[in-house]
């Protein structure tokens, strides 16, 4: 008896040890999700700091008023900030498209946020901002990686072409077994992955249209890696056999 007893908890701490095992993962992968330190310092003196992103393609210059008193490394939360500036250094005539799309809803986040200075007005509020920031370059960066793993392997998911005007995407799918062709443009903005996407049809063969691809993209719930999944769902549930 007592040895079945035993058997029983060795089990049961197998099971909690598995349960542990799964929280500390999913705890990681939370970790890693909200890891947003998305900038580096490029410059930090006594009249302005530099804040790089996305592999310097960014830069934010922040410009300091006049310090206090013995405040010597800009430490002063009430010290002044006179302006902040974004710029971009992308190429876009070399850059691929979807870096080219990242830079765009960054810049439209950018822009849309109003007057800087006023959501900054001393250096108490820089680390808010840069939090903020990272958040969106944190998201369009995961959005160009689904671009160009689409465009790389998007003919397993009979996705035949991807193409990127200005911060639309249009996706062509064409798939004989289910005799369908059909374009599929999805309107991207900065606050991607966290809304449902507009979106239009133009069917070319066969007879999927805006209410077959409204019951799918009805399904996907907005999150990490969004347009990866609508491509893999509309696959799954639309091009695998004749309609």
């Amino acid at each position: 008896r007592e040895l079945s007893e035993m058997e029983t908890e060795d089990e049961q701490m197998l099971v909690q040890m598995d349960e542990l095992k799964e929280t500390e993962k999913s705890c990681q992968e939370l970790l890693e999700k909200y890891d947003f330190t998305e900038w580096e310092i490029g410059e930090w003196s006594q009249q302005q700091a530099v804040f790089n992103f996305l592999y310097d393609s960014v830069k934010l210059t922040v410009v300091f008023g006049p310090p206090r008193d013995g405040d010597d490394f800009n430490e002063d939360p009430s010290r002044t900030i006179i302006s902040l500036n974004f710029e971009s250094f992308l190429d876009e005539e070399q850059a691929p498209p979807s870096s080219c799309l990242v830079k765009r809803l960054i810049f439209q986040f950018i822009e849309s946020q109003g007057s800087w200075q006023e959501k900054c007005p001393t250096l108490y509020y820089l680390p808010q901002v840069l939090h903020d920031i990272s958040l969106v370059v944190n998201r369009c960066k995961v959005l160009g990686e689904e671009m160009e793993f689409l465009e790389r392997w998007g003919g397993k998911f009979n996705l035949l072409k991807t193409d990127i005007k200005d911060t639309e995407v249009k996706l062509s799918f064409s798939a004989s077994a289910a005799f369908a062709k059909f374009e599929l443009t999805l309107a991207l903005s900065a606050n991607y992955p966290s809304a449902a996407l507009p979106f239009s049809v133009q069917t070319h063969i066969g007879n999927i249209g805006e209410k077959e691809i409204s019951a799918v993209l009805s399904s996907v719930p907005v999150g990490h890696h969004y347009l990866r999944r609508i491509v893999v769902l509309i696959h799954q549930n639309l091009l695998q056999e004749p309609r």
